[in-house]
C-alpha cells in the first residue's frame, strides 16, 4: 500500500505559483497533515456536520451574501422581480375569476408545468380549489427561478447553489406533498375507508425502525446478491487488500482470445453490471463468447483511511490486470471502467503509456469523465469550502459514510427519489417500488478519507489530469500518450458525468476514440439489455487526424438507431479480439463469484 506523501501529490504549477512568495511550496489542505491546533478546528466541523447534513455552512453563507449582495447593487433586477410579481397575481387571480365563472367547468392553466414535472399530471388537480392552488405554486416557482438567476456579477457556482437550494425548498413545500392540498390523497383515502393513511402509517413506524436499529434491522429485501441479483457463474481467482478479481465462468465452446477486465466504480458495489439476469451486461458479454473478468472493491472501514488514488490504481487495475494476464496467458486485455472506475482507468492507461506498457488491446469509458471542468450537479457540493468541511466529517470517522453520499445523490433528484416516494409510500400508502437497480442502488459504499479527498481535489476542484499535473508514481501523466483505440459511452440525461462532458475525450487523447450516445441516464442507461423497448442509440467514430467536430453538430448530423447500445459494443471488442480459442483455464479457486468484499455492509 503505497504511502505517498501529500506534498508530493499534491506538488502542482498552482501550489508553486502560490509558493513563491513564501519561498517554498506550501503543504496540501489535507486534514491528516494538518497542524496540532487545527485540529480543534477539525472536530468542530466534524461535529457541524452531523446537523448539516455534511454540507458546509461557510459555503451555503458564501453563496447567498454574493446573490443578496449582487441583487441589492441591481435596482433594475429588482424593478423586474416585483413587476413580474404583480403580473403573476394578476394572472392567478383572473385564473381564479375564469375557474369561478366557469362553474367548476375545465379551466385551461394559465401555466404548465415543466415537461420533467409529474407531480400535477392527475385529473384532480383540473378540480377547484386544487386548480388555484397549483397554478399559484407554479407561478412562485417561476418567479423563485428568475430572482435567482441572472443577477449581474454572480458568481455562476454561487448562482447555482443558490437555485438548487431554493429549489429544494419548494420541492418540500409543495402542495402535492400535504394530504390537504392534494386531492389524490384525498380520493384515496375516501375511497378505501382511510387504509391508504393506515398504510402509509405502517409504512412510515417499519422505516423508523429500520433507521433506529440500522445494521440490526431486518433484512426483508427482495433482490439479494448472490441470490437473485450478480448470479452470473464464476470464481474469485484473486484478492488482496482492497480488491476481489471475479472470473466468470464460458458458456460458448470457443471465446475471443483478448479478455475483457472491468473496473467497476468503487462508489458503489460492482453488481451494477451484473444485475438480474435479463439486465446483466457480464451475462451477456459472456454469452457472446468473451472471458470477462470484474474487479470487486472492498467496503473501506476506518482502518483504511490512508488509502490513497494511487493505492486504488496499483492495487486495483494494477494488480488486476497483471492476475487477468497471468491466468489467461494472454499478451493483450480489453479494459472497460465505469463512471470513476472509468476515470482510474484513464489515469492507469496514460501511466501504461508512459511507462511503455502495451497490454491494453482497447479502453472502455462508460459515462466517465476525464475533464472536470464541467462535472454536473455534482459540482453544487464541491467547492473549496464544501471539501475542506467534508475533509473535516471524514478525518473524524476515517472516511466517508453511505449516507452521506446517497443524501447528497437523492438531493440532485429530490422529486423523483424523495418527496414521489414519499407521497407513494406514506400519503397513498402503496407498498415499496422495487426493482434490480433500486437494489443495487441502496446497496451504497464507504470511501476512505485519504482518496476521497486526493479524488476531490485534484480532479473536481483543479482538474489535474485533463490540464497535465497529474501525477503517478511521483511523474506526470498525459491522455495523449494513450495509443489504445477508445470506446466512450455517453448517456443522454446523466446528471453524473453530462455526455458533452464525456464527449471532451475526444480533445484530450491523440487515438481513435467511438463515441456512443445511448438514451437514458447514468445507471438506467448503461443497463441496457436487448430487447427493452423506447432505447436508441448513436454512433459515430472519430479517427485521431479528423478534425475535429463539436457536440452539438455532433448530436445533428449522427444518425439514430433503435434499440441497445450493447450490440455495437460487443461488435467493437470482436473487431478488436484476436481469433477464437478455446476457453482458458480458470484461476485460482478463492470461492464463488461474487466473493466476500461486495457483501460488506
Amino acid at each position: 500500500m503505497s504511502k505517498t506523501q501529500p506534498s508530493e501529490a499534491a506538488h502542482d504549477v498552482e501550489h508553486e505559483r502560490l509558493g513563491s512568495a513564501w519561498q517554498g511550496v506550501p503543504a496540501p489542505d489535507y486534514p491528516e497533515s494538518a497542524p496540532e491546533g487545527a485540529t480543534l478546528d477539525l472536530l468542530l466541523n466534524a461535529w457541524l456536520g452531523k446537523f448539516t447534513g455534511g454540507i458546509s455552512p461557510a459555503a451555503l453563507g458564501n453563496a447567498y451574501a454574493d446573490w443578496l449582495s449582487h441583487l441589492a447593487l441591481a435596482p433594475s433586477k429588482q424593478q423586474t422581480l416585483l413587476q413580474e410579481a404583480w403580473k403573476k397575481i394578476g394572472r392567478w387571480q383572473q385564473y381564479a375569476l375564469q375557474s369561478a365563472m366557469a362553474g367548476g367547468a375545465f379551466e385551461p392553466p394559465c401555466i404548465a408545468p415543466l415537461p420533467q414535472d409529474r407531480r400535477f399530471d392527475d385529473p384532480a388537480w383540473r378540480r377547484w380549489p386544487y386548480n388555484l392552488v397549483y397554478q399559484g405554486f407554479l407561478l412562485q416557482q417561476q418567479w423563485w427561478h428568475r430572482a435567482t438567476t441572472g443577477v449581474r456579477g454572480v458568481t455562476p457556482h454561487h448562482e447555482d447553489v443558490v437555485t438548487f437550494t431554493v429549489r429544494q425548498w419548494l420541492d418540500m413545500l409543495a402542495p402535492s406533498n400535504f394530504m390537504l392540498t392534494n386531492p389524490v390523497v384525498q380520493q384515496a383515502a375516501l375511497e378505501s375507508g382511510g387504509a391508504s393513511l393506515a398504510r402509509g402509517a405502517q409504512h412510515l413506524a417499519e422505516d423508523w425502525q429500520r433507521a433506529a436499529m440500522g445494521p440490526y434491522a431486518s433484512d426483508t429485501r427482495r433482490y439479494k446478491v448472490g441470490g437473485n441479483v450478480a448470479v452470473t457463474p464464476g470464481k474469485v481467482v484473486y484478492r488482496n487488500d482492497l480488491i476481489e478479481l471475479i472470473q466468470y465462468a464460458p458458456t460458448t465452446a470457443t471465446v475471443h482470445a483478448t479478455p475483457l477486465l472491468f473496473v467497476p466504480a468503487w462508489i458503489m458495489k460492482f453488481y451494477i453490471l451484473d444485475l438480474s439476469p435479463h439486465n446483466s451486461l457480464v451475462r451477456y458479454l459472456v454469452g457472446q463468447g468473451h472471458t470477462v473478468f470484474m474487479i470487486s472493491w472492498k467496503n473501506p472501514t476506518e482502518e483504511d483511511r490512508e488509502l490513497s488514488l494511487e493505492d486504488y490504481r496499483q492495487l486495483g487495475v494494477m494488480d488486476a490486470l497483471d492476475a487477468v494476464v497471468r491466468i489467461t496467458g494472454a499478451p493483450h486485455v480489453h479494459a472497460a471502467g465505469y463512471c470513476l472506475g472509468g476515470t482510474l482507468l484513464a489515469i492507469a492507461a496514460a501511466t501504461m503509456a508512459r511507462d511503455g506498457d502495451a497490454r491494453l488491446a482497447s479502453l472502455t469509458m462508460l459515462a466517465s469523465q476525464v475533464d472536470f471542468k464541467e462535472p454536473g450537479e455534482l459540482s453544487l457540493f464541491i467547492d473549496e469550502s464544501q471539501v475542506s468541511f467534508l475533509e473535516a466529517a471524514m478525518w473524524k470517522q476515517g472516511y466517508l459514510d453511505t449516507k452521506q453520499m446517497a443524501g447528497a445523490f437523492q438531493l440532485l433528484r429530490s422529486n423523483d427519489l424523495i418527496w414521489s416516494r414519499q407521497l407513494r409510500h406514506y400519503l397513498l400508502g402503496q407498498d415499496e417500488q422495487d426493482s434490480d437497480l433500486m437494489a443495487w442502488n441502496a446497496d451504497a459504499t464507504r470511501m476512505p478519507c485519504r482518496m476521497h479527498s486526493e479524488y476531490l481535489r485534484r480532479l473536481f476542484l483543479h482538474n489535474d489530469l485533463a490540464e497535465g499535473r497529474y501525477r503517478t508514481a511521483g511523474r506526470h501523466i498525459a491522455l495523449p500518450d494513450i495509443d489504445a483505440p477508445i470506446f466512450a459511452v455517453g448517456t443522454l440525461t446523466d446528471h453524473v458525468a453530462p455526455w458533452r462532458s464525456v464527449y471532451k475525450l475526444q480533445l484530450l487523447t491523440d487515438t481513435d476514440v467511438t463515441f456512443l450516445l445511448t438514451s437514458g441516464g447514468h445507471n438506467a442507461g448503461v443497463v441496457s439489455p436487448p430487447g427493452q423497448p423506447r432505447r436508441s442509440y448513436q454512433l459515430a467514430t472519430h479517427r485521431h487526424d479528423a478534425p475535429y467536430i463539436d457536440a452539438d453538430s455532433w448530436q445533428r448530423d449522427v444518425p439514430h438507431h433503435d434499440g441497445s447500445w450493447w450490440p455495437a459494443w460487443q461488435a467493437w471488442l470482436a473487431q478488436r479480439s484476436d481469433a477464437q480459442v478455446a476457453p482458458p483455464a480458470m484461476g485460482p479457486d478463492l470461492g464463488d463469484a461474487p466473493g466476500r468484499y461486495v457483501l460488506q455492509t
